[in-house]
């Protein structure tokens, strides 16, 4: 099985902590180099500086905030015109904040979408046309499991993530026959930041201890653990590789059995 990635370029979102730094470690031990883009240098500059470079890998790092997409597209094209273009993209940002849709307002689903779905779409279309020159092209979306299973108490997000699942299996259609592929990641209960303030909103709402939301949460996984960033990593970094080259317009949820539906 040919998963080297030796000599391709990755740039990967949001990838200052958590699942997209994960990607970004184990892209560059693939051999990629990888190109860091999320709105904090500092983070950034810590991430960079681990990231393998045994196959002379030239590693890089970007700045933006994702909640500005026109800002985004223009970073990004200026790098692909002074540096080159990409092989591979992972779009990755935090996700919305929680409560229910029937009470959030409209701003906040503009907002979700212009971070997730606008913001994606101008990485993608910045990437396509290298992409198509060389035959070769991964385009790799972290989304959510909602998009298979609504989850409770997560309804900008339950939305905003079927968007982009619907907007990637498009491209992937459209894409195929240029040899890209466009396939969703979809995590489950990730030892991330994330999961820690979710669950810390629970303990707080049914006033019990961080603990005993943690072991009720992973109580609802067949696995009864919460996953590792490096476990998704392994997932996304066989979608960047050569031999995924047939996998497209799908959605691998890496959520421990957690999703009910097939």
């Amino acid at each position: 099985m040919n998963i080297d990635l030796t000599n391709k370029r990755a740039l990967v979102c949001g990838s200052s902590q958590g699942i997209g730094r994960a990607c970004a470690i184990e892209l560059a031990l693939l051999g990629a180099s990888v190109t860091l883009f999320a709105r904090n240098k500092e983070s950034l500059d810590k991430v960079i500086a681990i990231l393998d470079t045994s196959k002379s890998q030239q590693h890089q790092v970007l700045i933006a905030d994702f909640n500005e997409p026109e800002k985004v597209s223009s970073v990004i094209k200026n790098n692909i015109k002074n540096n080159g273009g990409y092989e591979i993209l992972i779009n990755n940002t935090g996700g919305p904040a929680p409560g229910p849709a029937n009470t959030a307002s409209a701003v906040s689903f503009i907002e979700a979408f212009n971070l997730h779905l606008i913001t994606n779409h101008h990485l993608v279309q910045a990437v396509i046309p290298y992409m198509k020159k060389q035959g070769y092209g991964r385009i790799i979306n972290v989304i959510s499991t909602s998009v298979k299973q609504p989850l409770p108490g997560l309804g900008v997000s339950n939305t905003i993530r079927g968007a982009v699942a619907s907007w990637a299996k498009t491209l992937a259609n459209e894409l195929g026959e240029f040899g890209i592929t466009v396939n969703n990641v979809l995590p489950g209960a990730t030892a991330t930041g994330r999961l820690e303030a979710i669950i810390d909103g629970k303990a707080k709402k049914q006033n019990i201890s961080f603990a005993q939301a943690a072991d009720n949460e992973k109580a609802l996984i067949p696995m009864r653990r919460f996953a590792t960033p490096e476990e998704f990593a392994y997932a996304a970094a066989f979608l960047a590789s050569p031999s995924a080259s047939y996998i497209t317009g799908i959605n691998l949820p890496v959520d421990g059995g957690r999703t009910s539906s097939l």
